[in-house]
């Protein structure tokens, strides 16, 4: 991805952070030709879908007119959807390293007690492993 002047790639790549390299510029590309701009995307993902959410309960029935229409407000809020699943997969991978690490000195038995799971699950945890690249901070906590 280049950025030209006036281009947004920069900024549709750090609201982005979370999509791995090879969809990023579909994603960005889809947002773009339904004139969603990154700023919405973005207000979307650092309040976690909340002004979605309370937007579609409010019983308005132009509800998705400030997310400019049924189509963007979808599109942001699989968006949001997406960073969640990303954040779940980072989780998950710190729990699996974590799991094999107390495997190194504990049984599965016990680890399985402490973490309320079947044995059998300690192993497949342990066997998860990292298989990605996470985001270093969620969107909400902003710039260290």
């Amino acid at each position: 991805m280049r950025c030209q002047p006036g281009d947004d790639t920069d900024v549709w790549a750090a609201t982005l952070a979370h999509r791995p390299p090879d969809v990023l510029d579909t994603v960005r590309d889809r947002f773009v030709a339904n004139d969603v701009p990154p700023d919405l995307v973005r207000a979307a993902l650092d309040d976690g879908g909340d002004a979605l959410h309370a937007a579609v309960t409010s019983g308005a029935t132009d509800w998705a007119d400030k997310f400019g229409g049924p189509l963007p407000a979808a599109l942001i809020a699989a968006e949001v959807s997406a960073l969640a699943a990303h954040l779940n997969s980072r989780a998950s991978a710190v729990r699996s390293l974590a799991v094999r690490e107390l495997l190194d000195d504990y049984s599965a038995v016990t680890v399985a007690a402490h973490l309320a799971v079947s044995r059998q699950k300690v192993y497949e945890i342990g066997r998860a492993g990292t298989n990605g690249t996470y985001i270093d901070r969620v969107p909400w906590r902003g710039q260290p």
